[in-house]
């Protein structure tokens, strides 16, 4: 009888155990899901435009060939940032395909954030990035993350997937009440069971973003500490991934350093700042030692 996979294996270890497999039909099929959903956003924020920062990016590989991807990041009325990019080797193993809506400050729906990965069974990770404290504002954690609670409960019950968890800290800390991380079968019939709960989960959230911009936006008095609380968890949640170091093999921290800023839009972050008449200094000091 095959015993059950850790909830703590990591992204390295699955990777070590099969380090040569094509996967560029599940790339082909998991990142075209994320373009989609990210078309359907763009077209509820019209007008958003490409980050310079971007520039050459669409497609690059390293000098060796043996990793590639693609980065591409847009700002625009009601968006700070968007990043829709994957990063990687199709033919052998590993890729991380990622979307991520990062909101302006005037209303406070949560960020939407949405991975797949090879490693190379399928990796899937998504969440609701909230804009406030879940322990002390009830009214904010009933407004968004219990009306996700079924849908979680149900997946997170679904012996299809196995519960992932992140080695780094940080990134256990990021995560809400109703993250889903899981890995899974590299089948088509996996990739067609995850297609309705991304497709939920973009349609739930920009249902809240129709509710909240037909209401009173946030008082112009609170934006700028939502701002620098945005830009923090914008850039740590970046940062601070593990998943980092298995690009540094391939790359070298330097390169890995200046796709991160692109990553996380680290133009747009200050030249908002600079703006806002907030410091510029970015990122700010941490001690990551321990943290990733």
């Amino acid at each position: 009888m095959t015993g059950a996979v850790s909830q703590t294996k990591t992204i390295h270890e699955y990777f070590a155990e099969n380090p040569n497999v094509d996967v560029t039909e599940t790339h082909q099929a998991l990142f075209g899901m994320l373009v989609e959903m990210r078309e359907k956003i763009e077209a509820r924020f019209p007008g958003l435009a490409v980050q310079p920062a971007c520039a050459d990016l669409e497609f690059w590989a390293s000098e060796s060939g043996d990793y590639e991807g693609s980065m591409q990041t847009w700002t625009g009325p009601g968006v700070d940032h968007l990043a829709n990019s994957w990063i990687g080797n199709r033919k052998a193993s590993i890729l991380d395909m990622n979307l991520q809506v990062w909101l302006d400050q005037s209303i406070d729906v949560p960020h939407l954030v949405m991975v797949f990965g090879t490693i190379p069974e399928i990796f899937y990770y998504s969440d609701f990035v909230p804009r406030s404290d879940l322990m002390v504002d009830i009214d904010y954690l009933q407004r968004y993350y219990a009306e996700e609670d079924a849908d979680f409960l149900a997946m997170r019950g679904d012996t299809q997937y196995t519960w992932s968890v992140s080695h780094g800290v940080y990134m256990r800390a990021f995560n809400s009440p109703v993250a889903h991380s899981y890995t899974a079968p590299r089948t088509q019939e996996t990739i067609d069971n995850l297609r309705p709960a991304v497709e939920g989960r973009v349609n739930r959230w920009l249902s809240w973003v129709e509710r909240a911009s037909a209401g009173d936006p946030i008082p112009e008095a609170d934006r700028l500490a939502l701002m620098d609380r945005d830009h923090r968890i914008r850039t740590w949640g970046y940062a601070l991934d593990p998943m980092n170091a298995i690009s540094k093999r391939f790359l070298g921290e330097q390169r890995v350093e200046q796709l991160l800023k692109v990553r996380y839009g680290h133009d747009q972050i200050v030249a908002a700042r600079a703006a806002a008449g907030l410091s510029t200094q970015w990122p700010p000091p941490v001690s990551t030692d321990q943290l990733n």
